[in-house]
């Protein structure tokens, strides 16, 4: 069977993946697996980019999500047409031609990976490129992975992919993907600590983040800056103590990343 690897430890957020994938299906039909693309209005493969934080504590991550292929697939449970099927290697492909255009795989799919093509009247969706896989053709691979410069997405037989250390976007939706993400991005929380009196910044500070999820530490670099990354969505209390001195601020991660900005210590 085969799978997907996304290791977003290597995304650079080129967008290469998302182009390729449109370069490939825009105006071109690989039937029997798909009808052309539209030009606007859906990505097969989606890159989502993120803005965390908050300045001057920001960080841009980068999520590809196309079709998860998944194994308890809502969409093909949803079609009362049968127009979904599973090949031998796991891909799920919507077939063009048993598509009524009723929409309901498109609601199903928890991750917005389905879409409809009001032109056809058809629901559409990523096909893992069966079509390069099937013929002799120079790629063999889905074209979003021969796209990537950074060698961010593998597809491949599942027991010659290292997928130690991965994790499925979005466990709870219980669909059993076959889409692994390496580095999913996690919660952080950043500042930085000055002196209002001196007017300087505070270098060798230690930063600690205690809550029922554990405990998290860090020491202010040399522009008083800290950065307390990988950390679950969960209620803490943040200990800053420099010289004998401490002071504490309740923060929390359940709704979103903090960025403290400056934080005056005296």
């Amino acid at each position: 069977m085969k799978a997907f690897l996304v290791d977003m430890e290597k995304c650079i957020g080129c967008y290469a993946c998302q182009i390729g994938c449109k370069d490939e299906h825009c105006g071109n039909e690989w039937l029997p697996y798909a009808k052309s693309q539209p030009d606007i209005g859906q990505f097969w493969l989606h890159l989502y980019e993120e803005e965390r934080g908050k300045r001057p504590h920001v960080k841009v991550t980068y999520t590809p999500v196309m079709c998860q292929h998944c194994e308890d697939a809502p969409c093909m449970a949803a079609c009362a047409d049968d127009a979904f099927y599973r090949r031998a290697d796991g891909l799920i492909i919507l077939d063009p031609e048993k598509c009524t255009g009723c929409g309901k795989c498109v609601d199903a799919c928890p991750y917005h990976a389905v879409f409809f093509n009001e032109e056809l009247n058809i629901a559409q969706k990523c096909t893992g490129c069966a079509h390069l896989l099937d013929e002799d053709h120079p790629i063999s691979v889905p074209r979003c992975m021969d796209n990537c410069p950074a060698d961010v997405i593998k597809f491949g037989d599942v027991s010659e992919l290292n997928l130690e250390g991965t994790e499925f976007l979005h466990p709870e939706y219980g669909t059993k993907p076959r889409v692994y993400y390496r580095g999913l991005p996690r919660r952080f929380v950043a500042g930085t600590l000055y002196d209002p009196i001196e007017k300087e910044i505070i270098e060798g500070a230690t930063v600690k983040l205690t809550g029922s999820e554990g405990e998290f530490s860090a020491v202010t670099d040399n522009y008083g800056d800290f950065w307390l990354k990988n950390l679950p969505e969960a209620d803490f209390v943040l200990t800053v103590a420099y010289e004998g001195k401490t002071k504490t601020i309740d923060v929390s991660t359940k709704e979103k990343d903090v960025g403290l900005g400056d934080i005056a210590f005296e």
